[in-house]
C-alpha cells in the first residue's frame, strides 16, 4: 500500500487541487480530500474508491444516508459528517433562491419551485411546515419528521407550538412523495384534514397541504380541500 505521503507531490489531491483547481480533480481525488486519511491497511484514495463503487453515479451519492457512509470500512462518523455536510452545501449552493424567509406565500408554485430542489427528488419522505404572519410572509421554515407520514408521528403538538413561540398566522404544510405519483394518499387526506380542524380551533389555520415531486405538486387548497 502506497501512503498519502508517499506519493509524489502531484498525485496528491490537496497538492493538485493547490496547483491546478478543484475542477481538475478526479471524483475519487475530491472524496480523498474529504475523507483525510486512510486505515491501517488501505489509503485514503482506496477508500474514497470504496465509496464510489457503492453507485453507479457521482449524483447517487446525495441519497446516501449516514448509515451507508459508515458501513464502508474506513469511514466512522467524523468522515461521514463532513462528507454529509459538504454535500449539503453544494446543494445550497446550486439552488436557485438561498432561503424562503420573509418570501410572501401568494400561491403554491412558489413552494413548489423552493421545496422540488430541497425533498422533490429525496428516497424518504420530509415533512416541513411554513410558519407565516399576518401578511403570508414566511416567518420560519421547519422541518417536522422525517419518515413515513402517521398521525401519531407528525404530532399536531410540534406543529402548533412552534406557530404558538413564533405568533404565526396560519401555516403551510409540505411533505414529498418519492415515488414522485403526487396525487395524495388516504394517509396523507386524514393527517391534512385533521390539522386543518385543529388549526381552526386553535385560531392557527393551514393554509395549504402541498406534496412535492420531481416536477410536479399537489395543492389541497387548490384542489378545494382546504378554505381560508
Amino acid at each position: 500500500m502506497i501512503r498519502m505521503k508517499e506519493m509524489p507531490i502531484n498525485d496528491r489531491p490537496i497538492e493538485r487541487l493547490e496547483l491546478y483547481g478543484a475542477a481538475s480533480l478526479s471524483n475519487e481525488e475530491l472524496l480523498s480530500i474529504l475523507i483525510k486519511c486512510g486505515t491501517k491497511k488501505e489509503s485514503v484514495k482506496e477508500v474514497a474508491r470504496h465509496v464510489l463503487e457503492q453507485i453507479e453515479q457521482i449524483q447517487d451519492l446525495k441519497d446516501f444516508s449516514l448509515t451507508q457512509f459508515t458501513n464502508i470500512a474506513g469511514i466512522g462518523k467524523k468522515k461521514a459528517v463532513t462528507i454529509l455536510a459538504a454535500l449539503e452545501l453544494g446543494k445550497r449552493v446550486n439552488q436557485k433562491r438561498e432561503t424562503i424567509y420573509k418570501k410572501k406565500i401568494t400561491n403554491a408554485d412558489i413552494v413548489f419551485d423552493f421545496y422540488k430542489d430541497i425533498i422533490g427528488d429525496h428516497l424518504q419522505e420530509h415533512f416541513y411546515c411554513l410558519y407565516l404572519d399576518s401578511q403570508k410572509k414566511v416567518i420560519k421554515q421547519k422541518l417536522i419528521f422525517l419518515g413515513t407520514l402517521d398521525f401519531s408521528l407528525v404530532h399536531p403538538r410540534e406543529i402548533f407550538k412552534e406557530a404558538y413561540l413564533l405568533s404565526a398566522s396560519s401555516i403551510i404544510c409540505i411533505h414529498n412523495h418519492p415515488s414522485d405519483h403526487v396525487e395524495p394518499s388516504k394517509q396523507d387526506i386524514y393527517i391534512t384534514n385533521q390539522l386543518i380542524q385543529i388549526g381552526n380551533l386553535l385560531g392557527i389555520p393551514i393554509n395549504d397541504h402541498i406534496i412535492v415531486g420531481k416536477k410536479h405538486y399537489y395543492s389541497f387548497f387548490e384542489h378545494n380541500r382546504i378554505r381560508t
